[in-house]
């Protein structure tokens, strides 16, 4: 059982990817984080003696090597300015000993002036473009930007805003034979999660016209085509995107086993 003010990994673990998911903040110090630079999905670097310029909104975890007094006293310090903050019990070690899930850092692009990543796509979005952002903000970063332009316009966008393109031809986001965008980024993050895994497949089938790969991937087409006509904002279009993949991420984490039918117990019948 956690201690006071402490959160277990088995209890963290679940909430990433959801909606629900707290603020991560890694307060480790420089030589542990050179010693395995990989990252829990989702974190915010940060100091954990100057913590203002890294305060996302919402419930806080933070972590450090060993569950120690970095995270302890970073997290009793945000609770004594009225923040809601617990620290990860035994840290980072622990994380990575139970073979949870890590990012790769190399693989994300640099910061702006606020902490956030940068992403740049194509207007009008279909599948991959909603795809992709979800990952982006639900694994890597909460916060992220996500720009969509004319095509013709995504690589000199990305130039002058320094911001990371995906889903256009020669970028390193992009498909890869016959993985699409979704695919290239788990691969490239090294988020191997048997839920995203069966994911990027209904995501693939849908992508890339093969409806055969797995039933779910019809389903998906159909949504997102109905959300590409529902709206002519794309950031409204992701918004509403955001819920169809957290339902299916939550399918494909918590209920594949499950179906369901119209009762067959006949009216008056005791259930």
């Amino acid at each position: 059982m956690p201690a006071p003010n402490a959160i277990s990994p088995d209890k963290l673990v679940r909430l990433i990817g959801t909606a629900r998911a707290p603020a991560i903040l890694d307060v480790r110090s420089d030589e542990d984080l050179a010693a395995d630079p990989r990252l829990l999905p989702g974190t915010i670097r940060a100091d954990d003696r100057a913590l203002a310029d890294a305060l996302p909104a919402g419930t806080i975890v933070v972590l450090c090597e060993g569950g120690h007094h970095r995270s302890q006293g970073a997290a009793a310090w945000l609770r004594a300015e009225g923040r809601q903050a617990e620290y990860l019990e035994g840290g980072f070690a622990v994380w990575r000993e139970a073979r949870l899930p890590l990012i790769n850092p190399a693989a994300l692009p640099s910061r702006d002036a606020h902490g956030r990543t940068v992403w740049v796509t194509r207007a009008r979005p279909k599948i991959d473009r909603i795809a992709c952002p979800w990952l982006i903000r639900r694994f890597v970063d909460p916060r992220a930007v996500i720009l969509f332009v004319a095509p013709s316009e995504v690589e000199g966008v990305a130039e002058r805003h320094d911001a990371a393109p995906f889903d256009i031809e020669g970028v390193l986001f992009s498909h890869r034979g016959e993985l699409c965008s979704f695919d290239v980024m788990l691969a490239e993050f090294g988020l191997s999660i048997p839920a995203l895994d069966r994911l990027a497949t209904i995501v693939r089938g849908a992508d890339t016209a093969r409806l055969d790969l797995v039933p779910e991937a019809a389903g998906l087409l159909a949504v997102s085509l109905g959300l590409s006509r529902m709206y002519a904002d794309d950031l409204e279009q992701l918004e509403a995107g955001m819920l169809v993949y957290d339902a299916f991420y939550r399918w494909a984490r918590d209920a594949t086993g499950e179906t369901h039918n119209w009762p067959s117990a006949k009216a008056g019948t005791a259930s």
